[in-house]
C-alpha cells in the first residue's frame, strides 16, 4: 500500500492530477476542477479522462484511465456510484497514489452502501482514497485545488496558517467562503467523508508537521480511533499548533443504558468534551467559533494571564467588551500610575487616567493618538492583552484606522483584537488582512480572548503500581468479590464480612461495634436499595431480626436468594462521592467523579476524564466540582480528606488500565471522603467483568 506520507504528498504537491468524468462544461459538478485548477495556477499537468471529449479548455482528453500519459499523482473521481468502484481500480492498476471519490451513497446510506464502500476500498489495492461522499482538498499557498467546492468561485481567498480537517464537504465551502469574506486566511483544507482510508487523525496529524500551518480547526462529526486521534492531536499540541474542534451531536441519544449511575451521568457529549480538554484541544461551542478561535490564534500571539485593558471612543461598546470579559473570568483591570500618566498626557487630561476602558471619545479618533494610546496599553506591565474598540467615526476614514492600530501593535508581541462595533464588514476585513484579528460582536472578543491563555502543562501518565488479579469471574461481582478487587488496588472498603445466618450477622456485629450496616449479596440483584436489601444503623441486638425480615421480604417479591449477607461498619462524617469507570462504546474507558449518594444523577455534580490519566489530573477532577468546596472545608467547617480521594481516583485509574478490556464498568458509590488525614471509605461497590 502506498505509504501515508507519499499519499499526503501527492495531495499538497502533485506534479500531474486526473480527473476522471471531466465535463467540459465548467458550469456543472464535472466541470469545477479543471477549471479551478487552472483558475488558482496549478502548474503541473492536468489530465481530463473523458471518452466522449477531445479537449476540455484547450486540455487534451483521455478516453481513459489507461491512455493518460503517466500515472497520476492523484486523481479526481467525478463519477457517480456506480461507475466510481472501476475507475478507482483503473486508477489502482496504472499506479496512482491517492484518488479523491466524491460520489456519495456509500456508508452514510447503511448497510448496502457499507458494501459498496467496503468494495470501494478493495478496489484501491494499494492506493490510497479520500472520501468517499467528500468535496475534495486544497492548498491555497500553492494554487493546487483538488476540489469541486462552489467557494473556489471566489476570486480574492486570502492565504493564511489556519489549515481545515472536516468530514463535511459542505462545512469546509462553508469556512472557506465565511473566512474570505472576512480577509481571515487558510493553508490547507481538505474534507474526508466516509473515511474509507484517510481519515480526520491524518489530516491532524499532517498539519501539525507542517511548517506553515499556525492552527489546525477541525469539524468532527465521530472518530473512528481514540488512539490514533489522540496521537495525532497530542502531535500537535507538542508542535505548538492549537487545535480547534467543533463537534457535533451535542444533543444526541446520550448515555447507553447501564447498570451504574456512571453510565447514566457519562453522557456520549461529555465524554468528547473530556477527550478534548485531556489532549489539549479548545472545543468550539458554536460554529462561528470554529472561524473566529482559529483566526485569534493564527496571530501566534498568547495571554500570558487574564488581564484586558479596553480603548474605545464609545462607551457603550467599551461597557460591552468589558462586561462580556468579566463573564468568562477575564479581568479589565484599573491601570498602573505610570500608563495612566502617559495617557493623561496624549489625551490632554490634568488627572490620570487609571479607569478602565479607556475612552478616547473627547480626544476624537485621531490617528497619532489612537496608535499611541493602544501602545501605551499594550507595554503596560499589568496588562496581557488589548482590544481597540472601532466605533462609527472609523466609516468615513477606515484606513486610517486600521491603520492606527496597527502602527501600535508593530512594538509589543501581547495579544491585540479590533471590536468593530458599527456594521463594517470592511472594516473587519481590512483588519483581518494587516493581521489584527477583528470580531462584529463583544461576545466574540471575550470567547477568543480565553481561548488565548496558555494551556496547562500536561503531566507524564499514570506509572502502574498493581497488577491484574488472576482467574476472576465474568459478569457481574458480588459486592464482596467487588471489594476485593478494590482492596488488590488501594481502594480501602468500610470494614465487614460476608455471613449467611441471623447468629452469625450479630457475632459480626458485635466484633465491628457500632452502628452498622447489613446488605444483600447477590450478582442477580443489582439496585439493593430499590428491593429492601439494605438496613443502616443497626446493632448487634437488632441484626438477626433485621436479617430476617430482609430474607422474607425478598422471598416475598420473588427475588433469587442472595449469596449471603455483608455485615459492614457504619461510616459517619464522611462527604458522600461517587467515583465510576465504564467503558464508551466509541472512545473506550473513561473515570467519572461526582457527588455521590441516591441524588447522585439529579444533582449531577460531576466529572470525567478518558484512560489512562496523566498526573495531576485526578486532583483537576476533584478541583472541577462544586462540592469541593465542602471538601476543603467551606465556611469553617471541618476540611475532609482530599489527597486520599485523589489517591482513591489515581488507585481506580490503575486498576481501570490493568483490568484493559475485561472491564466493562466499576463503580463506588457511596465512597466516603472523611475528615482530613482519616482517608477514604468505600461503602458499597459495583464491578462488571466481559465474559
Amino acid at each position: 500500500m502506498t505509504g501515508l506520507q507519499e499519499a499526503l504528498t501527492a495531495l499538497w504537491a502533485p506534479e500531474s492530477v486526473a480527473i476522471v468524468g471531466a465535463s467540459a462544461d465548467p458550469a456543472k459538478t464535472g466541470g469545477r476542477p479543471v477549471a479551478y485548477l487552472r483558475k488558482h495556477g496549478f502548474s503541473g499537468g492536468i489530465w481530463p479522462v473523458n471518452p466522449r471529449v477531445a479537449e476540455i479548455d484547450g486540455l487534451p482528453c483521455y478516453a481513459s484511465v489507461a491512455d493518460l500519459p503517466g500515472a497520476p499523482d492523484v486523481a479526481i473521481v467525478l463519477l457517480g456510484v456506480e461507475r466510481a468502484e472501476a475507475a478507482v481500480r483503473d486508477l489502482a492498476a496504472r499506479g496512482c497514489k491517492l484518488a479523491i471519490v466524491l460520489a456519495s451513497g456509500y456508508g452514510e446510506t447503511g448497510a448496502e452502501g457499507k458494501a459498496r464502500q467496503d468494495a470501494l476500498r478493495k478496489a484501491a489495492g494499494n492506493m490510497r482514497l479520500l472520501g468517499p461522499n467528500t468535496i475534495g482538498a486544497m492548498d491555497l499557498s500553492r494554487g493546487i485545488v483538488l476540489s469541486a467546492s462552489g467557494a473556489l468561485e471566489l476570486r480574492d481567498i486570502p492565504v493564511g496558517g489556519i489549515s481545515v480537517a472536516s468530514q463535511s464537504g459542505g462545512i469546509l465551502g462553508a469556512l472557506l467562503s465565511r473566512g474570505a469574506a472576512r480577509g481571515i486566511g487558510f493553508r490547507r483544507l481538505a474534507s474526508t467523508g466516509n473515511e474509507a482510508d484517510l481519515d480526520i487523525a491524518d489530516l491532524i496529524a499532517a498539519y501539525a508537521a507542517d511548517p506553515g500551518t499556525k492552527v489546525i480547526a477541525a469539524y468532527v462529526e465521530g472518530i473512528r480511533s481514540v488512539d490514533r486521534f489522540r496521537a495525532a492531536a497530542l502531535a500537535a499540541r507538542d508542535a505548538g499548533k492549537p487545535l480547534v474542534v467543533y463537534k457535533v451531536g451535542r444533543s444526541g441519544a446520550g448515555a447507553r443504558a447501564a447498570v451504574s449511575h456512571t453510565g447514566a451521568m457519562a453522557g456520549e457529549d461529555r465524554v468528547y468534551d473530556a477527550l478534548f480538554r485531556q489532549v489539549g484541544a479548545i472545543r468550539a461551542q458554536s460554529f462561528s467559533d470554529l472561524l473566529d478561535l482559529p483566526a485569534m490564534l493564527a496571530s501566534g500571539r498568547r495571554l500570558a494571564g487574564g488581564r484586558i485593558a479596553i480603548l474605545t471612543s464609545t462607551g457603550g461598546a467599551g461597557s460591552l467588551v468589558a462586561d462580556n470579559c468579566g463573564m468568562l473570568g477575564l479581568e479589565v483591570p484599573d491601570l498602573d500610575a505610570a500608563t495612566a500618566d502617559t495617557l493623561a498626557g496624549l489625551l490632554g487630561h490634568d488627572a490620570p487616567m487609571t479607569g478602565n476602558p479607556v475612552d478616547l471619545t473627547l480626544a476624537g479618533v485621531e490617528p497619532a493618538i489612537m496608535t499611541a494610546a493602544t501602545q501605551a496599553l499594550l507595554d503596560a506591565p499589568g496588562i496581557d492583552g488589548v482590544v481597540v474598540v472601532v466605533g462609527s467615526s472609523a466609516l468615513a476614514r477606515p484606513d486610517v484606522a486600521v491603520g492606527a492600530i496597527r502602527a501600535g501593535a508593530a512594538a509589543s508581541q501581547k495579544p491585540l483584537i479590533a471590536y468593530v462595533s458599527p456594521h463594517a464588514p470592511h472594516i473587519v476585513d481590512l483588519l483581518n488582512r494587516e493581521g489584527v484579528p477583528a470580531f462584529a460582536a463583544p461576545e466574540t472578543c471575550a470567547t477568543v480572548l480565553r481561548a488565548a491563555l496558555p494551556p496547562p502543562a500536561p503531566g507524564p501518565a499514570l506509572q502502574p503500581v498493581a497488577t491484574c488479579p488472576d482467574n476472576l469471574p465474568g459478569g457481574t461481582l458480588t459486592e464482596v468479590e467487588a471489594r476485593a478487587l478494590f482492596d488488590a488496588f488501594g481502594l480501602t472498603s468500610a470494614q465487614g464480612r460476608m455471613v449467611q445466618t441471623a447468629t452469625e450477622a450479630q457475632e459480626v456485629a458485635r466484633d465491628l461495634g457500632g452502628p452498622v450496616v447489613l446488605k444483600l449479596v447477590s450478582r442477580r440483584i443489582l439496585h439493593k436499595s430499590d428491593v429492601g436489601g439494605v438496613r443502616i444503623g443497626l446493632s448487634a441486638e437488632t441484626i438477626g431480626a433485621a436479617l430476617d425480615d430482609m430474607a422474607r421480604g425478598l422471598a416475598a417479591q420473588g427475588l433469587p436468594r442472595p449469596e449471603g449477607y455483608l455485615v459492614q461498619a457504619m461510616v459517619t462524617g464522611g462527604v458522600e462521592m461517587i467515583l465510576g469507570l465504564r467503558r464508551d462504546p466509541q472512545l473506550g474507558p473513561l473515570i467519572l467523579l461526582g457527588a455521590g449518594g441516591v441524588e447522585a444523577e439529579l444533582w449531577g455534580d460531576s466529572t470525567i476524564r478518558l484512560l489512562p490519566l496523566a498526573e495531576g489530573e485526578a486532583a483537576g477532577m476533584v478541583a472541577d466540582l462544586r462540592i469541593a468546596q465542602r471538601l476543603a472545608g467551606w465556611r469553617g467547617a471541618p476540611a475532609h480528606d482530599v489527597a486520599a480521594l485523589v489517591g482513591a481516583i489515581e488507585a481506580l485509574a490503575r486498576m481501570g488500565v490493568a483490568l484493559g478490556d475485561k472491564l466493562d464498568e466499576a463503580e463506588i458509590n457511596p465512597l466516603f471522603v472523611l475528615p482530613e488525614g482519616r482517608g477514604v471509605a468505600a461503602a458499597d461497590g459495583l464491578v462488571v467483568l466481559l465474559e
